[in-house]
């Protein structure tokens, strides 16, 4: 039976995968010159990069959301939009197209438990077969988990609880930054290395290597 606290872990391990696996390899700089202007510019009210903000980003929102509500077509399109509002009314200049849809990702699954928490109900699940377009993307559940799993044990202490409070602790950058006593902006580098770390040891546990 699914409860709200081990469905809460399956959440932070998706929004952990997506985060690693959706980046495997370095965004292009052209993207990260695209991700500052759009941010800035939707942050002085510019609603014309609104629109193609959401055009570049709702659909792979979508898929995402689909992902982490396992397929519950009761609530996929509100959290989407409500996703996109919150967007609008709170995106912030951002400096790489990474941290752009990380931001993005983060509010769409917020969104996500609030819905669910709304409604005072367990989430409803359905086989990922059912969304071919989804499921022909996207390894099977349990050896993917698994191989996660194992990658987060075979990271350095550090980057394993760098990465555990950010996504099964749900701290802030801010908040890690005064447990380590550094800025915000060495969080997000310490993060993102040991993303990098992450993704490359899930990887060759994917591919079987040594």
């Amino acid at each position: 039976m699914v409860t709200p606290a081990s469905m809460g872990i399956v959440l932070r391990k998706a929004a952990l995968l997506d985060a690693v696996m959706a980046n495997s390899k370095p965004s292009p700089s052209s993207d990260d010159s695209e991700a500052r202007r759009l941010t800035a510019a939707i942050a002085r009210g510019d609603e014309m990069a609104f629109e193609e903000f959401y055009d570049l980003y709702n659909a792979r929102l979508f898929r995402l959301v689909v992902v982490l509500s396992r397929g519950d077509e009761t609530i996929m399109d509100e959290v989407v939009q409500s996703a996109m509002l919150t967007a609008a009314a709170k995106l912030r200049p951002l400096e790489t197209e990474q941290h752009l849809w990380n931001w993005l990702a983060q509010v769409a699954r917020q969104h996500l438990i609030k819905a669910w928490r709304h409604r005072k109900r367990e989430p409803a699940l359905v086989r990922l077969e059912e969304f071919p377009e989804i499921a022909s993307n996207i390894e099977p559940d349990r050896p993917l988990e698994e191989s996660l799993n194992a990658a987060l044990l075979a990271l350095e202490q550090s980057d394993r609880q760098l990465i555990e409070w950010f996504y099964f602790d749900g701290a802030g950058h801010q908040e890690i930054s005064r447990r380590l006593n550094i800025t915000s902006k060495a969080v997000s580098s310490r993060l993102e290395r040991a993303r990098a770390k992450l993704r490359l040891l899930l990887n060759r546990r994917l591919s079987h290597e040594p």
